[in-house]
């Protein structure tokens, strides 16, 4: 098969400690795939060292984790590659659906303006990953292991063992945590003895990166039922490169070895793209929708994280975006306590923050599979008698379930909040919106990066009072820092002192902002608490109970 990209190959070094046979690291991580070096640039931005084993020499093969949602591109941008990927990739807000031979209706995913970020890209995995390895070298803090595959893993009260098969025979690693990032396979899972719950269901797709030159717009297409594979469903998606991504439904009663020949999936696809569409095959994959998560995902000092912990259908995008926030949610709290500012409690909140998401993802992507592959023929015949509402009432559009698509997850909010019901309830991941300062123009996330913020918005210069407040509470705490923001419209003379104004009003919408509100935000971006005025001792308790 023809190749748009070519796989990189890392050299195999020997490390010093294999030269001693064993060697201790604060934090190693299993798996150089997306999620594992995620996690291991967020930790070297955090300045914790780590070491990261992987059994092979590359980067993925085939385009994978495909769709990067706003979130997840909000978390590489402060890690240094949001630019990048979007420049790769191609951007998409705007989807379509159809039945048997017709478009049922459209949809957009970000349909107001104000946002940094779109809702998605589409980019093969490969190149982030690439990206990550790039700049885990940049950092000098992330020691990259090829060739290093992880035989056996053990734990006691004191750290975690692990057995380490190279070329040049094996040795031993301790550390004082392991990350498993070694997906759906995790060696570091069998070691353990642990196994997934969940829902295996009994259906296979076919997956196709084609190379192809074509006049389908930038949008997710979705068919049910479609006349070139009748019975099915499809998905198509632009890809860079001239890559489609495209997705077949192939049936429970399907030899998967044999519908990945080529003669089984070309004329497949030009049923589908027809006869005088020259295209050529790059990658092509088969796979089972699989809703399952361990019961827990920290068992003593080892952490899972992405496919390790839990697995879901690729419709919906909320595989590797999940993973990706997985480590965001960690890594932070990993690097609060390995340099003593929090006590080993505050990652029990890794499960209690982590395992609800998951389990949102999980059950958007298991009504996803039942909707997309009815089970019995009720089931199929409410499934098409909604698509044929949906072309007609709005009401039967939000029961058309061709994939939920990923959202960062919020905890329950229940009632109003101190800034009344439009505010963000504790847990929340924060909102952009833009900024300015003179000419300046900036994002809220950009600045709210390096630790604890509270955001404090005003509709007035500053009084002394409040710079005063503002001063003895940063004080106190090195690791929390203030932005202030100013009300739309506000003169602020203040603009050389630091202060953003809210230029178009969206920060003040989408946080429930009145004038003397202050906002506390975790350093992973997300709200730990708002207050109405400004309490420095609550604001203070806060935040130390965010390290609990």
């Amino acid at each position: 098969m023809p190749k748009t990209y070519q796989n990189p190959r890392y050299p195999y070094r020997r490390s010093t400690d294999q030269d001693v046979g064993r060697g201790h690291h604060p934090v190693i991580i299993v798996g150089a795939g997306l999620v594992g070096l995620t996690a291991a640039v967020d930790l070297a931005t955090r300045g914790v060292p780590t070491v990261v084993l992987d059994d092979d020499d590359t980067v993925s093969f085939g385009s994978r984790a495909l769709c990067f949602s706003k979130r997840t591109l909000e978390i590489y941008d402060r890690l240094g590659l949001g630019d990048k990927l979007q420049a790769k990739g191609v951007t998409w807000n705007r989807g379509k659906v159809f039945f048997q031979d017709r478009l049922i209706y459209g949809f957009d995913l970000q349909p107001e303006g104000g946002h940094r970020w779109p809702a998605f890209i589409n980019l093969q995995q490969y190149y982030p990953e690439e990206w990550l390895v790039e700049r885990a070298a940049e950092t000098g803090l992330v020691d990259m292991r090829w060739k290093n595959k992880v035989t056996n893993v053990t734990q006691d009260g004191n750290g975690v063992t692990l057995s380490i098969e190279t070329p040049e025979g094996p040795y031993e690693l301790t550390c004082d945590y392991l990350l498993a990032a070694d997906g759906a396979r995790s060696q570091v899972r069998r070691c353990f003895g642990l196994s997934f719950d969940g829902q295996v269901f009994q259906d296979h797709f076919l997956i196709a990166d084609v190379i192809m030159k074509a006049d389908f717009p930038t949008e997710r297409w979705f068919w049910f039922d479609p006349p070139f594979h009748p019975g099915q469903s499809a998905l198509l998606h632009k890809q860079p490169d001239g890559v489609w991504r495209i997705d077949l439904q192939l049936g429970w009663d399907t030899d998967p070895e044999e519908e990945k020949k080529p003669e089984k999936v070309i004329p497949r696809l030009k049923a589908m793209l027809g006869e005088e569409v020259d295209f050529e095959l790059e990658w092509v994959s088969v796979y089972t929708f699989q809703c399952r998560r361990l019961q827990r995902f920290t068992h003593g000092r080892v952490f899972f994280i992405g496919d390790s912990a839990h697995q879901v259908s690729p419709f919906g995008a909320r595989g590797g975006n999940g993973g990706v926030q997985d480590a965001d949610n960690l890594c932070w709290k990993l690097a609060a306590v390995l340099d003593g500012r929090a006590g080993e409690s505050l990652l029990d909140s890794y499960d209690a923050e982590r395992i609800p998401a998951a389990d949102e993802n999980i059950l958007h992507s298991t009504r996803s599979t039942d909707f997309i592959t009815p089970k019995n023929g009720i089931s199929r015949a409410f499934r098409d008698a909604t698509l044929e509402l949906a072309a007609e009432l709005p009401f039967a559009r939000a029961l058309v379930n061709s994939g939920r698509l990923s959202w960062a997850y919020s905890p329950p909010h229940a009632g109003s909040g101190p800034l009344g019901p439009s505010s963000l309830g504790p847990g929340s991941p924060c909102p952009d919106a833009p900024l300015q300062r003179g000419n300046e123009r900036s994002w809220l996330l950009h600045q709210l990066q390096g630790g604890f913020f509270g955001i404090y918005f005003t509709d007035a210069p500053l009084s002394e009072e409040e710079s005063g407040k503002l001063a003895r509470l940063t004080g106190d705490h090195p690791d929390l820092k203030s932005l202030v923001i100013a009300k739309q419209g506000c003169r602020n003379p203040q603009s050389d002192l630091g202060v953003w104004q809210d230029c178009d009003g969206l920060f003040e919408a989408r946080y429930g902002a009145t004038p003397g509100s202050f906002t506390l935000v975790r350093p992973d971006q997300h709200v730990v608490e708002s207050w109405s005025v400004l309490d420095c001792e609550a604001a203070a308790r806060s935040r130390a109970a965010a390290l609990v």
